[in-house]
């Protein structure tokens, strides 16, 4: 094929809808932004690193295992921008993948796994469709409804293409996007060893930094409870044939307790002031946006 070939397929293919931030009235304005909601999040990343590409690169170049809570941190800013930063989620995106341009690694195989191809780019933010369905189920008083879920899977597109996540890797429908999960898993996902490893290195947290010399005596009994709650909500938020392919035990008293938790977490989550139920950059966005309507409000009934 010529260059001139490749460039008139080019500008015959449709280009991809543009970028749309997210605002006050999204779905995912209201939910991403809660601290419950970034603590049950733990088997996305569960479900990301079971792929061979990421699990390989995650392995090899990121930091969870000597700095868990900065990693942790990290990772929940950036996807809070996404969702409450304005056109700097744009920047976000882009530094990204800047970033992830060169973290590249080789499996014990020898296959080299690069971050930026299309397959694992696009299954990092999608994975959220099923994190949020998952939280609404288990942790939210009143679960979505059908027509609220379909928004939200609209909405993760949206944060997919922030992400610049080639069109062509992103389901259109929620059917669609079912198939393709489980697909993924069938076929795709793996028993990789950094799931195991992400899983032992949560239950052996250190204390996160700066927490005072007095509580950190407490750390301990704090962690074995925390490291507990952490197993119940990370494994039990799984599907079932991830869950089975990692070789993870699950029984019936385990859902039942789950579903307990769940249900008292969710209560009194929703019983929090804003400022504690939802992290910081949630929070400041939110109350900047309500400011900003009040601004545009006492414009429109200036005296003229």
């Amino acid at each position: 094929m010529t260059a001139q070939t490749t460039d008139r397929v080019d500008l015959d293919r449709p280009a991809p809808p543009a970028p749309e931030l997210f605002a006050p009235g999204d779905l995912l304005w209201d939910l991403n932004g809660h601290a419950l909601f970034a603590a049950t999040t733990g088997s996305a990343f569960i479900l990301q690193v079971m792929h061979p590409a990421i699990g390989t690169v995650v392995d090899q170049r990121s930091s969870y295992r000597t700095d868990p809570w900065g990693r942790a941190a990290r990772s929940f800013s950036s996807v809070q921008t996404w969702i409450y930063g304005g056109q700097t989620a744009l920047d976000e995106g882009n530094r990204l993948r800047r970033m992830h341009r060169t973290l590249n690694a080789t499996d014990e195989h020898g296959h080299t796994h690069h971050a930026l191809a299309a397959e694992p780019w696009a299954w990092v933010p999608l994975t959220a469709y099923h994190a949020t369905l998952t939280y609404s189920r288990y942790f939210l008083p009143r679960p979505l409804t059908g027509e609220q879920e379909r928004r939200v899977y609209r909405e993760v597109l949206r944060m997919c293409r922030i992400l610049q996540v080639p069109e062509r890797m992103l389901p259109p429908t929620p059917a669609a996007y079912w198939a393709y999960f489980d697909d993924m898993i069938e076929n795709t996902l793996v028993d990789h060893p950094t799931a195991h490893n992400v899983l032992a290195t949560a239950a052996k947290a250190p204390p996160p930094f700066g927490l005072p010399g007095p509580l950190r005596a407490l750390w301990a009994p704090v962690r074995t409870v925390g490291s507990e709650l952490n197993r119940l909500v990370t494994v039990g938020t799984l599907p079932p044939a991830a869950r089975d392919k990692l070789r993870l035990s699950w029984s019936r008293a385990d859902e039942l307790e789950l579903r307990a938790f769940g249900q008292l977490a969710g209560r009194a989550n929703a019983a929090l002031p804003e400022r504690v139920r939802y992290l910081p950059i949630a929070y400041h966005a939110r109350r900047a946006a309500r400011a900003q309507h009040r601004f545009a409000q006492v414009l429109a009934s200036r005296p003229m």
